[in-house]
């Protein structure tokens, strides 16, 4: 249907679908659809949770009036349908560019995202929070979080029913369950909530049951009495509610997520309730684009591809991707070594396992999205004997503080971090950045923490990693390699040693991971200014090379430090410290690297162009530093 005579155009905010009727709305769901996959195959992004969402958005909003009634959406890879008809439909094109619309709920961006998202289980403690607001300011709205069941396989959402349906507020919790979170789920939750039988076969039971009973002679209490026990037992043996109605929810469902009318009425019902209130409703991910039916998985979160072959659009397929190299050098390394054992936090596919989970399943662990536990977990092992290697996003990483430094450093126990998508990661913006890991781990003690300059090395600091019996981290970008040469054979790398890759006399520049290419580049540049410049691949954050830092900064005096983390407790915080340990003076300073700041969303180029980490950027900062006294 053309969008300009469909329903759709007509959409500005929720009241409008309030108008509708369950014909119209169907209608408007199939018009939302081709509106995601439209933008989606140009921009890449989350599309096959919300186009599994679509009829459970426009129920919600139907349903509750919003904004006065607050729905907070977890994580936000559901919230597309959302977005649209929240008064976002005409900029909905910019979905993920710089300047444009965040894939994720953002509370700058639009009344109705209540509560900003990103990481995942975080909706049920805020929406608690909010009801208990509400109680304080004497007010009449209500409040509902919507979580997939993948989010449920996290300690964070069981904490926060367990404190809400105690405190008895009026809240109401949906779980959309589509059995899948990014990777499959995993976990005695899962299996739990996804018994054998589906959704609507256990409507179409319950309904056979209900209309039996009807037809048992007499109506009383008797028969009452069964009517309610057998509703029970059926949820019991077949459902997962009694664990909820234990939490002190009312269970609801489970619910047909695509019947509109179905879940009208229920919601309706739902409404009235005050008290708490768990809606299992049972969705079908990639919901109305045959390819994403049929690979959940890959549909989850993707770039751009065609639309009418569900192919992906390669932007670079000549060069291997770090995380690529670091499956394939994981798995090499594990075939030789039978101690190595490899962990990852429902993320099998995004870190690179998969063929290390195919090869060798008994030494492969997907903890769900369960962080904290997952790196514990790996302590564990590593009391056995074991190397753990931890394949978890530097965001991700950020959950497990504690178990880090409690768990493992403390305990100094030989757990490598291998933190994939380090640095600017582009399109999903500041919730998913990993800019911070330098800083929050170079203060626990114990702790090595390295930087691969390119693919290669990459290999040869795991190599490293697994060997040297310390915790150690490994932060690398996400994206393509830089198209070196990969050695046949990974080797061990000196602890701690930095290595000078261009020499010249006039300026130091020193740089760590994803900023000794583009430093290499802008000491090129340079040269053609008659600028001649040292450039040092650092390597480590910690421990640092002390000699040769203080050898090039006593040579060059001017000293650039280049790293695509924050500035503050970062590389170029480690590097001044050597220096005044070291009583290095005459040398003038300075840093490039992230400010005080969250940087928003954009194509990792444009950001670190936007952040003076690219080569021009280097360039430029060699010139002012040049130029000051």
């Amino acid at each position: 249907m053309d969008e300009k005579t469909g329903i759709l155009e007509g959409i500005n905010s929720p009241a409008d679908i309030r108008r509708l009727g369950i014909k119209e709305l169907n209608i408007l769901a199939g018009e939302i659809r081709e509106k995601m996959l439209e933008v989606v195959s140009k921009n890449g992004g989350h599309l096959a949770p919300s186009l599994g969402a679509v009829e459970l958005t426009l129920a919600v909003h139907f349903v509750f009036d919003t904004p006065h009634d607050r729905v907070i959406w977890d994580v936000g890879h559901q919230a597309y349908a959302h977005k649209i008809i929240t008064g976002r439909r005409d900029s909905f094109h910019t979905l993920r560019k710089m300047g444009g619309i965040s894939g994720f709920p953002k509370r700058h961006e639009s009344v109705y995202d209540v509560f900003g998202a990103g990481h995942s289980s975080t909706s049920i403690s805020a929406a608690a929070g909010i009801a208990d607001a509400r109680c304080l300011k004497d007010d009449d709205f209500k409040v509902i979080a919507v979580i997939g069941d993948g989010s449920m396989t996290a300690g964070m959402a069981f904490e926060a029913l367990n404190w809400s349906g105690e405190r008895e507020k009026d809240l109401i919790v949906i779980v959309n369950d589509n059995e899948m979170s990014i990777s499959p789920n995993v976990g005695a939750m899962s299996s739990y909530l996804n018994r054998a039988m589906t959704g609507q076969q256990i409507t179409r039971l319950r309904a056979k049951i209900h209309d039996f009973l009807k037809t048992v002679p007499g109506v009383g209490e008797q028969v009452i009495k069964f009517a309610r026990k057998a509703e029970e037992s059926l949820k019991g043996f077949v459902l997962p509610g009694m664990l909820f109605e234990e939490l002190g929810f009312k269970y609801v469902g489970p619910l047909e997520g695509h019947r509109l009318d179905n879940l009208i009425k229920n919601l309706e019902n739902v409404r009235t309730m005050e008290r708490p209130v768990l809606v299992h409703v049972i969705t079908k991910k990639g919901k109305g684009y045959r390819f994403a039916e049929e690979d959940p998985a890959r549909f989850h979160g993707i770039g751009p591809f065609d639309l009418a072959t569900g192919k992906s659009i390669a932007s670079n397929g000549a060069k291997p991707s770090y995380t690529t190299v670091f499956g394939d050098t994981v798995l090499q390394l594990a075939r030789e070594n039978p101690a190595i054992v490899a962990i990852t936090a429902a993320m099998t596919g995004g870190t690179g396992l998969d063929r290390f989970a195919l090869e060798i399943p008994e030494r492969f662990y997907d903890v769900g999205i369960a962080e904290q536990h997952g790196v514990t977990f790996a302590a564990g092992l590593a009391t056995e004997g074991f190397v753990p290697i931890v394949a978890i996003y530097s965001t991700f990483l950020q959950r497990a503080y504690d178990q880090v430094l409690h768990d493992v450093c403390l305990q100094k126990l030989p757990v490598v971090f291998a933190l994939d998508r380090g640095g600017i990661v582009g399109e999903d913006g500041p919730t998913h950045h990993g800019l911070f890991d330098f800083s929050y781990l170079r203060s626990i003690p114990h702790m090595v923490i390295m930087a691969p300059k390119d693919e290669n090395e990459l290999q040869h600091m795991l190599k490293t990693a697994v060997e040297c019996g310390v915790p150690v981290s490994i932060r690398y970008p996400r994206g393509s390699g830089v198209g070196v040469p990969l050695d046949e054979k990974p080797a061990c790398i000196e602890i701690g040693k930095a290595e000078i890759v261009r020499e010249g006399k006039d300026v130091g520049v020193m740089a760590i991971g994803s900023t000794v290419y583009p430093a290499l580049d802008a000491a090129e540049e340079l040269a053609g200014e008659g600028i001649e410049a040292t450039v040092v691949n650092s390597r480590f954050v910690k421990p640092l090379d002390r000699a040769l830092l203080c050898e090039v900064a006593t040579a060059c005096k001017k000293i650039l430090i280049v790293e695509e983390n924050v500035l503050m407790g970062g590389f170029g915080s480690a590097v001044l410290e050597i220096f005044e340990e070291e009583r290095i003076s005459g040398v003038t300073v300075k840093r490039l690297g992230i400010g005080d700041t969250f940087v928003e969303q954009g194509t990792q180029a444009e950001l670190r162009q936007q952040q003076g980490i690219d080569a021009h950027g280097i360039a430029r900062g060699v010139r002012a530093l040049l130029a000051s006294r």
